[in-house]
Formats: C-alpha cells, structure tokens, sequence
C-alpha cells in the first residue's frame, strides 16, 4: 500500500487595498471549504495574511483565487508539509489589522523597509554596526532565534511599538542600521514601517522570514539556533522546514523544549 500523499501547507501574506474585505470572505470561504482546504486567513482593508493546509491541487486553487484579489498578484507564500491536518477547520476572518500592532497609520504599502534575500542575511547580521531585533514574542524566542537578535519579550505583536520608543535611546545611542526578522515576514515588514515612521532611516527585513531561512540556507552555513515556533499543531519546524521536536503547551498554547517543562507557565507559577 501506498503511503498517504502529504499535506501541503502555505503560509502567506501580502499588503494590499482592499476597499471592502468583507464581500471577498464568503467565496474565499466557500473555495476553502470545496477543496476540503483548513486553518485561518485574516482580511482587512490592509491586505491578507494566514496559514492554510490540503492537498497540493486544492491549495492551487486557493493562492489563484487569493491572486486574483486586487493587489495580489505578488503574494507571498511559504510552502511545507504535514503528515495529518494541523488545523480543526477553516476560518476566514474579517479584522482591523492582518497583524496585529495597533498603530491606524503605518502603511507598509508606503514606507516599508529593504527587504534582504535569504543568503544576503548572514552577512547583515554578522556586521557589528547592524543592531538585530527578533519581532516575536517571547514564548516564540525560547526556542529559537539567531544569536545575535534582541529579544523585546513581549507577549503580543502589539507591544512592539511601546517597547520600541521606550528602548529607543538605549538601542539607538549611536546611528546604527536595523534588520529584523519574524516568522513568515509580515511582522517584520510592519515593524520597518514603523520604525520608518519614528524616523530611523536604514532598516532591513528578512524576506520570507524565518520559515524561507530554513528552507533556502543550508544547515551548515546557518546562523539560526533551535527550532521555529509555527501557529499550528506541529508547533515548530527545524532546518529545512523538517518537523521540529518542540510540543505545544496545552495550558498557555506556547512551545516546550524536548525534554522540558514548559518555560511560560514555569515562570508564572
């Protein structure tokens, strides 16, 4: 007997104007739903995010439908794989934000920062005068980041701005450039933009983040250390986007090293 064919998953983004997300939810929906595809996708006036898992054909399907919407047609898609379904169903969601940070003028449309390939990273972060800053939150960082990046230990994306401008004196004492990283790479195209917009002048991202790190850097040329957070339930993924032996918290949602207990809940017990 044949093994079973793999799940595809793609986790995507892109910033774009949609001047009525709410009539684009309900075929969206329905695609998902005739293709048997799961997990979440975030509409807003700014654009689309989320992480979707089927078949390779349905999951097609989907990105051309998602293309197909105005300002799409560069989407950005990270692709893995799954043994068994990460997710219990499929969401389309209507929000204010596709990421979360809270901040009604920061444009990534109009003001983002350079984006960074993949193997132009390390040369980037190993330059002493870059200040490295790792935009995700801190059950994330615990296991794994590169050695070098800041960690802000917020809990939520949106506390991203607050720590910034009360870190900024300290981080920036002298004119340093910027280069930050998350996941997939909308956060940290968020963050260029904000930092943009409080007038830090030279600020690079990772492009497709970590996820496309993993992938495209070979492991003996790579400076990430420990294992990516993923928001579903293969919990994170290691070098070349294999299954990571992290395992999910039940009672906070964060990550638990192998053969530990789980850092967040020990720290608030």
């Amino acid at each position: 007997m044949a093994p079973p064919e793999r799940l595809t998953v793609a986790a995507l983004y892109r910033f774009a104007r949609f001047e009525d997300p709410a009539v684009l939810r309900a075929p969206l929906l329905a695609l998902c739903e005739a293709q048997s595809i799961r997990g979440t996708l975030l509409l807003a006036r700014e654009g689309i995010n989320g992480t979707i898992a089927g078949s390779a054909q349905g999951i097609a399907q989907v990105l051309d439908h998602i293309r197909q919407l105005p300002g799409c047609g560069d989407l950005d898609v990270k692709y893995s794989s799954a043994e068994t379904m990460p997710f219990g169903r499929m969401k389309v969601r209507i929000k204010r934000e596709i990421v979360t940070m809270g901040q009604p003028d920061i444009d990534p449309l109009a003001s983002a920062g350079t984006y960074v390939a993949p193997h132009d990273w390390n040369a980037l972060i190993s330059d002493p005068d870059v200040l490295v800053i790792d935009t995700r939150n801190a059950y994330e960082v615990a296991i794994g980041t590169f050695p070098q990046a800041i960690n802000p230990e917020t809990r939520s994306f949106g506390e991203f701005p607050a720590w910034f401008r009360r870190e900024r004196e300290h981080l920036l004492a002298q004119p340093r450039k910027v280069a930050m990283f998350c996941t997939g790479g909308i956060r940290c195209e968020k963050s260029t933009a904000f930092l943009k917009a409080e007038g830090v002048e030279e600020v690079y991202h990772l492009q497709g983040g970590i996820l496309r790190y993993l992938e495209e850097v070979p492991p003996e040329q790579s400076l990430w250390q420990g294992e990516c957070f993923v928001f579903d339930e293969r919990v994170a993924l290691g070098h070349e986007l294999a299954l990571g032996e992290s395992a999910l918290c039940r009672a906070c949602g964060g990550a638990v090293p192998p053969g530990e207990s789980c850092p967040a809940c020990a720290g608030s017990a």
